[in-house]
């Protein structure tokens, strides 16, 4: 700890990432990355791209890449989106981190489920905010009467992390409608895998802002860009904030790569369809080792079994090669997470289980 710390660096408890260990090779099945390269229109951009132009600074506004989103959610939700509606950051963690410091006031609430992502409490206390954590029931679902009528805006992950559940779209719809003075965040970094998106919303109600993300379900974790839709004086309040703070965002190659990502759909339909498919085949599987596991609507699911604690497992799997998320925290530390590889990679990962369980 240095003296020069402030205060709220000296108290505040930061997220912790998934582990990203370089003592061996891993199957990485741990940090929801997408077993699959990004689309190769984005990979060929990439090499063709005149890097002479990074000694110039990018568009401050990627219009651009804010008109190609914008038109695919148009084709998508039969509705008209325009650049206005949406914001683009530096991954959707830095979208949200936006957010706390637009939306929310210093002693402001903000409510959120108690079993949710854990970047959500740390930016609660970064910027001031009152967390109120509204508890899952007993099958780790949200009960959407818990969030009418409150009186702070509302985060909800959809799907929900880590637990994988999604809520349909009129339940999240009904929560919107009954908060019309409160701002309805939905996190939708894994709804690709089989949820409902609410951006079929954002044109309907002018309290909802959705947030996504290019490193789950296209394939680009490492080049860190997200983004939000919502009604165009949502999105202003969103670039006033970004202007005063770091005009240049997103940097040249992220800009084209986002750009070739959207505009090869088939590709990205094709590989959430095989991560789709390896989760239901890999559910199955784990069912007849004698797991529980919940309904994903995710790249990853969630599992626990009644014979070996969860920790236990976590460390002989890691001692194995195979590193999946595990949280010691209450409700859920008799619960792994893991992310849906390849095939190849999880029928290691069943394999590995298989004879750690008969021992």
């Amino acid at each position: 700890m240095s003296k020069f710390w402030n205060d709220k660096i000296k108290e505040i408890e930061p997220y912790t990432p998934g582990e990203q260990p370089k003592d061996k090779k891993y199957i990485k099945l741990n940090t929801n990355e997408n077993p699959y390269p990004p689309s190769s229109k984005v990979i060929e951009k990439i090499k063709s791209m005149n890097l002479e132009d990074l000694k110039l600074y990018p568009d401050p506004d990627v219009m651009e890449l804010a008109k190609v989103i914008a038109e695919y959610f148009s084709n998508k939700i039969n509705d008209k989106v325009t650049h206005k509606q949406v914001f683009i950051g530096n991954g959707s963690d830095e979208v949200l981190a936006f957010i706390f410091m637009t939306f929310f006031n210093a002693g402001d609430k903000v409510y959120y489920p108690d079993i949710t992502y854990s970047f959500y409490p740390v930016y609660a206390d970064l910027f001031n905010v009152k967390e109120v954590k509204i508890p899952l029931n007993n099958s780790f679902e949200i009960e959407i009467q818990k969030y009418f009528g409150l009186d702070g805006h509302i985060i909800i992950a959809n799907p929900n992390a880590p637990t994988s559940i999604a809520l349909k779209l009129d339940e999240i719809e009904e929560i919107i409608k009954n908060n019309p003075n409160q701002l309805v965040i939905v996190d939708e970094a894994y709804v690709d895998f089989g949820a409902e998106s609410a951006v079929k919303l954002i044109n309907k109600y002018d309290n909802v802002l959705v947030v996504q993300t290019f490193s789950k379900s296209r394939s680009m974790a490492g080049i860190r860009l997200g983004y939000a839709l919502g009604s165009e004086n949502i999105i202003e309040g969103l670039n006033r904030l970004k202007f005063s703070f770091n005009s240049y965002t997103i940097d040249r190659i992220s800009i084209e790569a986002g750009i070739e990502s959207f505009k090869d759909n088939e590709y990205f339909e094709k590989t959430n369809v095989k991560i789709i498919q390896t989760r239901e085949k890999t559910v199955e599987k784990l069912k007849k080792l004698g797991f529980k596991v919940l309904n994903s609507s995710a790249n990853f699911i969630f599992i626990s079994h009644n014979k070996v604690f969860a920790s236990d497992l976590y460390k002989q799997l890691k001692e194995n090669g195979v590193l999946v998320r595990y949280f010691a925290k209450d409700r859920i530390d008799n619960y792994l997470r893991v992310t849906i590889g390849t095939d190849e990679e999880m029928g290691i990962f069943i394999e590995k289980l298989e004879n750690l369980l008969e021992k």
